[in-house]
Order: structure tokens, then C-alpha cells, then sequence
């Protein structure tokens, strides 16, 4: 059984900071250290997309929305993935999940991340 569990999401105000973890078991990820990994968010009304990516090399990703203000990082030791989110904006709010980067798998139930003021 694979499991993702992604925490950290909150109400924050525009220029605000957040940092996103997500934690992954089951036997699928028992060498964690070799899968590329990614946060995804889904805004409502929209589409998936993807945000940032993570190979197992630690080379980085963004999508143009995201360079500049996020940054993906991973612990193979624990098992985790993060997503440090600096200088948010209300078009971040959206419900963040992480998996794996181009073949994603079961979806977790994501984090909600909300950018008001």
C-alpha cells in the first residue's frame, strides 16, 4: 500500500511564507531515494498542475509561476518531500499535493493553502 500525506497549509496574507511537507510510506516507496517526486496544486475550478519537481539527483523544477518564490527540497532519510512558499499571492491559494513527478500515483488528500488578506 503507498500512502501520501502532505501538512502545513494554512490561511497566510499575501507576502506571507508557508512550508509544505509531505510524508510518504507503503512498500512502493521502500527506496524512496529513487523516485522523482513533485508538488502539484489544484485550484478550484481548475485543473492539476504541477508546481515543482525533485529527481532523485535533488535538480529542481519550477513552473514559471513558482521560480523565483518556492523552492522543493526532500529528506530520503524520512521519507519527505517540502515545499518552501515565500511571497504568496491569492493566486497561490489552492489545495497542494505531492507524488510522483510525471507518473503520479494515488492522490493524498492534499493540504489547503489559502493567500488573503
Amino acid at each position: 500500500q503507498k500512502r501520501l500525506v502532505e501538512s502545513g497549509g494554512g490561511l497566510v496574507q499575501p507576502g506571507g511564507s508557508l512550508r509544505l511537507s509531505c510524508l510518504v510510506s507503503g512498500s512502493i516507496f521502500s527506496v524512496f531515494s529513487g523516485y522523482n517526486m513533485a508538488w502539484y496544486r489544484q485550484a478550484p475550478g481548475k485543473q492539476r498542475e504541477l508546481v515543482a519537481g525533485i529527481d532523485t539527483g535533488r535538480t529542481t523544477t519550477y513552473t514559471d509561476s513558482a521560480k523565483g518564490r518556492f523552492t522543493i527540497s526532500r529528506d530520503n532519510s524520512k521519507k519527505k518531500v517540502f515545499l518552501q512558499m515565500n511571497n504568496l499571492k491569492p493566486e497561490d491559494t489552492a489545495v497542494y499535493y505531492c507524488n510522483v513527478l510525471q507518473s503520479p500515483l494515488d492522490w493524498g488528500q492534499g493540504t489547503q493553502v489559502t493567500v488573503s488578506s
